[in-house]
């Protein structure tokens, strides 16, 4: 059989099982099966492939992060941050749905994930939202799509994945994405403050001289609260860059860091909660481990089978264009990401699409750059969308309402974000340059 014929029939079966919801490893082990029948590529050797590979201290970020970011949802870290920037913009009209999307962003600069944000975000914002004058529907669709800032600021798990998966520096990716989610933080709080003209409401400015007594003091007592919670990323960030621990090592000291905050600082990290959170942790660790394992081995057979250079050719006999292969490459991204998860696309394409793009002259920092923004745009658009089932379960807002705002987000805020940083390259190398990481 023609290789690339079976190609498209490998990605065809892959697609029915997804669309079928067949279990992410079930799914690449199908279509890993498939490839290996028809193409006769021995699975024995590829086993033996799989397994060095995952037996790499980066992965070990992988799980540490997922650990740390479920610590932080049950810690109070995060309302500890709320409750500061409370205190210097708490009167502005808008400004608590500012403090949400910068919030997101502090958080994704710890735990590495998309899910941290409106897990530790959610209960506690969207009600104070509410009583802003925001209605239910918009409320949730700030926190979720802000929550994506976690896949954008580092250290942040689809980059490590990356990095892993194409060799490529992971601290240069790391810094390729933080423009694009600065980025992305202004352009979401300046729609959530043109929509506060609409939506809240103005509240009461006079105050006793007791009650401004009680305020002064609980100021003091709060901002003495949120150091520890501030140090986080001051801490985790500064190491990677200062050199004192890999990111495997950040990913393992964020996760302490947050289980002696919620014990013994903050004590809101119990027995009881603690037992369910590390059993979610380790079903999640071993679900996510089994897709890596066998996407990493659906990839090397496609590798094997040089499918990667075949798709180059039939690229440059299409178009020399650098542009427009770069709106094809978002094009199919944006389909992938509508249909898997952020990391299993980046394990799936990067080893498919990275010698496309080097073959035009795309810088792969700024390949692995533009890869993570439009991927990120997949946990908000259906039918994958994982964040947005997340945010409508934990806001307890209808679908109509929530996909009419986060429409608005995405278009209007993070499709911008997303172009810049596809043709305009200093958005995502600017940092990296600096810092000598390109």
């Amino acid at each position: 059989m023609d290789i690339m014929f079976a190609f498209g029939l490998c990605m065809a079966l892959l697609l029915i099982l997804l669309l079928l919801g067949v279990s992410l490893p079930y799914c690449f082990a199908g279509a890993l099966i498939f490839m290996v029948g028809v193409c006769g590529i021995p699975i024995k050797s590829l086993f033996v492939w799989g397994y060095t590979q995952m037996v790499s201290t980066s992965l070990m970020a992988v799980p540490m992060f997922i650990i740390a970011g479920n610590l932080i949802a049950e810690s109070g870290i995060a309302s500890r941050l709320i409750e500061l920037a409370k205190i210097f913009v708490g009167k502005i009209k808008g400004a608590l749905g500012c403090i949400c999307v910068v919030t997101c962003g502090i958080l994704g600069a710890i735990s590495g994930s998309a899910f941290t944000g409106i897990a530790a975000l959610g209960s506690i914002m969207i009600p104070e939202l509410e009583k802003e004058g925001y209605s239910r529907g918009f409320a949730t669709s700030l926190v979720t799509c802000s929550s994506i800032l976690g896949s954008l600021i580092p250290p942040s798990v689809p980059i490590i994945i990356f990095g892993w998966t194409t060799g490529i520096t992971i601290l240069g990716c790391f810094m390729a994405t933080v423009v694009p989610g600065v980025l992305t933080i202004i352009t979401f709080s300046a729609i959530n403050l043109f929509y506060a003209r609409k939506y809240a409401e103005k509240k009461e400015q006079m105050e006793t001289e007791d009650t401004a007594g009680q305020q002064v003091r609980s100021k003091k007592k709060i901002f003495l609260e949120a150091i520890p919670a501030l140090a986080m990323p001051v801490i985790i960030l500064g190491g990677i860059y200062g050199g004192l621990f890999t990111a495997t090592e950040a990913a393992a000291v964020c996760a302490t860091l947050a289980l002696l905050l919620g014990v013994l600082i903050y004590r809101q990290l119990k027995m009881a909660n603690m037992n369910t959170m590390l059993k979610s942790t380790a079903s999640s660790v071993g679900s996510i481990f089994m897709m890596i394992f066998f996407s990493m081995l659906l990839s090397q057979c496609m590798t094997q089978l040089k499918i990667p250079q075949m798709l180059v050719e039939a690229f440059m006999g299409f178009t020399d264009s650098k542009f427009l292969v770069l709106l094809m490459v978002n094009v199919f991204l944006l389909f992938v990401g509508m249909i898997v998860n952020d990391s299993t696309a980046v394990m799936l394409c990067a080893p498919l699409l990275l010698p496309l793009v080097t073959a035009y002259g795309i810088n792969p920092v700024h390949f692995g750059a533009l890869m993570i923004v439009n991927l990120s745009c997949g946990c908000l658009t259906p039918p994958y969308a994982s964040v947005l089932y997340f945010g409508m379960k934990v806001g307890n807002a209808k679908f109509g309402e929530m996909m009419k705002n986060t429409l608005v987000f995405l278009l209007a805020g993070y499709v911008p974000v997303m172009l810049l940083t596809t043709y305009v390259e200093e958005v995502s190398l600017f940092l990296p340059r600096l810092l000598g990481y390109v």
